[in-house]
């Protein structure tokens, strides 16, 4: 089997599995129990808290564990807004955001907010000024993220943090479920509010991350009930998926250090291949994240390349896995400007640390073949 749709989810390491195993098996008391026993779990998630913090670069009381991107992202835009909407009712965000956060932003414009999505340019980025114009007197939040899911492009949040540090009343998110350990990005030195992160995108459990928030930030919460998670997320905490979380951000973390440039050449050698493809458009920009490349191939549906080539066990994806079942045009793809061609036929290949560069070849080789065997299907039928 050659995976190719991590930027979907990632195979969990071994070890990731191992610590959840272990955790579920010794450490299942309640973290809440005043017993000796719950007590024994408080410790190991008070240990994880300050590990993953670590890894972060933030503070342990900074962290704040989630079931994932798409939680993170509503805890943030909605926490913010619903706590701050007595000063303004104004968000920014971009046209090419994950589903949960544009979603989180179109609910909140039913309950009376202004939302200004930018445009992008044919890279899938937003620039600094297009920022800076649209914030007014009532904007509380900016929420952009790090890295496009569907073609890579990285946006300048360093630089658009540096410009909402000059609001002080006014919030800033960065949806970094895609850039983790795949790019450089400093949370304290980007001057992000919060941050959001997912375990199941570098090789941890679905259903684990983390939002980090700024000391002092104020969230109105999405669960009520306990004060866990310094009541910012109610609800008995999964102390074995947060281990596994914490063990995975130390696995991919090392190998971002050991490995990234291998994975930068996987990808350059793959865009080099895709382009020698008669047919092929790249669409995503070569100095995108290293671990995509998006590709659209006119006169073919996306869905019959993606069957073929799992016929053959290769697996690739077309837009995010949220909305890969919704109509075929990629809106991410339309608001870069692409033709409906390129728009209605794309297709997104993710690697990850464990790729190996033989695949890379056999996947090209293999696609090539299914491209021809499609095409010939076609003529054979008309």
């Amino acid at each position: 089997m050659i995976y190719l749709d991590n930027s979907a989810t990632t195979k969990p390491y071994d070890a990731v599995l191992d610590s959840f195993n272990k955790v579920s098996s010794t450490y299942f008391a309640n973290p809440s129990s005043v017993h000796r026993f719950g007590g024994e779990a408080e410790r190991l998630l008070r240990q994880s808290k300050i590990q993953a913090a670590e890894l972060m670069g933030v503070e342990e009381d900074e962290m704040v564990f989630t079931s994932g991107g798409t939680e993170g992202n509503n805890m943030a835009i909605k926490g913010i807004a619903l706590a701050h909407q007595a000063r303004g009712k104004h968000i920014i965000t971009s046209q090419i955001e994950h589903p949960s956060v544009l979603e989180a932003c179109r609910s909140l414009e039913s309950l009376g907010f202004k939302v200004t999505y930018l445009p992008v340019d044919e890279t899938g980025r937003v620039t600094v000024d297009s920022v800076e114009s649209a914030i007014q007197k009532d904007t509380i939040l900016i929420s952009i993220m790090s890295v496009n899911n569907e073609l890579g492009s990285i946006q300048p949040v360093e630089q658009i943090g540096e410009l909402a540090a000059h609001y002080p009343k006014l919030f800033f998110h960065v949806d970094h479920v895609q850039g983790l350990y795949k790019t450089p990005f400093d949370i304290k030195g980007a001057k992000v509010d919060l941050c959001t992160v997912s375990g199941h995108k570098v090789h941890g459990l679905k259903g684990t991350g983390a939002l980090y928030v700024k000391r002092g930030t104020q969230l109105f919460p999405l669960f009520h009930g306990g004060n866990q998670e310094a009541d910012y997320r109610a609800g008995t905490e999964n102390v074995p998926g947060i281990v596994a979380f914490v063990k995975a951000l130390r696995l991919t973390s090392h190998q971002q250090q050991t490995n990234r440039e291998s994975l930068i050449r996987m990808k350059r050698d793959l865009r080099a291949a895709l382009a020698g493809i008669n047919g092929v458009h790249i669409n995503s920009p070569e100095d995108g994240a290293p671990h995509i490349v998006n590709i659209s191939v006119p006169g073919y549906k996306p869905e019959v390349v993606i069957h073929a080539l799992g016929e053959k066990e290769i697996y690739i994806s077309t837009k995010s896995a949220c909305s890969s079942k919704h109509p075929d045009v990629s809106a991410v793809l339309a608001a870069c400007r692409f033709n409906e061609e390129r728009t209605t036929s794309a297709l997104r290949i993710s690697l990850s640390y464990q790729t190996e560069p033989s695949e890379i070849d056999t996947f090209v080789t293999e696609l090539k073949a299914t491209l021809n065997e499609l095409k010939e299907t076609m003529e054979r039928s008309s």
